[in-house]
């Protein structure tokens, strides 16, 4: 390793004196009040242990006079006088920090990074923000949406503090923390008049040659996956990325695609939703997802309280409630 610089004017056996921040305090507080008695009063300490933090202090500087002792009080030396500047920024950075750091612990400042899928933005995050924000208004919020693979990056290089993950796509979730925030079911939106419609809870095998619309032409890694649990591979007849084109293909008769509940309060009227029967496992599970063994800030715990709350109160009176009918 090279060495590093030695500062202009310093040589090598410079070193930084010792100092007490006590020492400091006390020399502030006498320098202020011109009195060794009236800092002890301040203080509450007595007079001979103010006199000793600041014999200690001078020691500590080389020996050299902070103050001149008068028959009534001290006086600042012209060593005490350039001291003064200094002793006031060091006991300001220090009230400094310890300001943050209450307002970190206390959730009153500080920053939250987090990321989240495209249909946890639908209702739960959103709704989570919104009363995070309200509780912690002093705390500095950034967002960023993406798919889970590419969140899970981003959280495990730093960029982010926590990210709302699915199952869905059989990314490895072992190497995180996974703080569970809810089990979403499965509707199948199809067009009003289907067959089906009307008939209760679908399995997925009803729909076996059905036209399919999904994000991806493979089923794997997707909500399609839930088809090929059940024993048959659907047919992709249209690949269509964004939520509300693949209502629109939907409603136009084109095929049927698959709804998380995440999603399901945003479907369009002329849709309608069929549950899917939970044939065991959930579809899904969604996660706060957070680096192992990488402490978890204030705001951030603070704010997964917030999403499991939205998300068991949402759970507990059966939202979604969908503008799309449910069938």
């Amino acid at each position: 390793m090279a060495d590093m610089p030695i500062p202009h004017g310093s040589s090598p056996n410079d070193t930084a004196p010792d100092l007490s921040t006590v020492w400091l305090r006390v020399f502030l507080e006498v320098a202020r009040h011109g009195s060794f008695t009236v800092a002890a009063r301040v203080l509450g300490w007595t007079q001979s242990a103010v006199s000793r933090q600041v014999s200690s202090l001078e020691g500590a500087l080389g020996g050299a006079a902070l103050f001149d002792r008068l028959p009534r009080g001290v006086r600042l030396t012209e060593a005490g006088r350039v001291l003064v500047p200094y002793a006031e920024a060091v006991v300001a950075s220090l009230h400094g920090a310890v300001r943050e750091l209450t307002a970190l612990r206390e959730v009153a400042g500080g920053r939250l990074r987090f990321g989240a899928f495209a249909t946890a933005d639908a209702a739960l995050v959103p709704q989570a923000l919104a009363a995070f924000r309200t509780r912690h208004p002093g705390v500095r919020v950034s967002r960023e949406e993406g798919l889970t693979p590419a969140l899970l990056n981003r959280l495990a290089s730093g960029h982010l503090d926590l990210a709302i993950v699915s199952t869905t796509g059989g990314v490895p979730l072992e190497p995180y923390e996974l703080h569970h925030l809810l089990d979403e079911s499965l509707y199948v939106a199809v067009p009003t008049g289907h067959p089906l419609v009307g008939q209760g809870p679908v399995r997925l095998a009803q729909l076996a040659d059905a036209d399919w619309i999904s994000g991806s032409d493979r089923p794997e890694g997707t909500l399609l996956d839930a088809a090929l649990r059940q024993g048959f591979r659907p047919r992709v007849a249209h690949v269509v990325a964004e939520w509300t084109a693949k209502e629109g293909y939907v409603a136009a008769g084109l095929g049927v695609t698959l709804v998380p509940s995440l999603a399901a309060g945003a479907v369009r009227p002329d849709v309608t939703l069929l549950p899917v029967l939970d044939e065991g496992a959930p579809a899904r599970a969604v996660y706060a997802a957070t680096v192992r063994g990488r402490s978890l800030s204030a705001a951030g715990a603070a704010f997964v309280g917030v999403l499991r709350e939205v998300a068991a109160r949402n759970s507990a009176a059966g939202r979604p409630c969908p503008p799309g009918r449910i069938s």
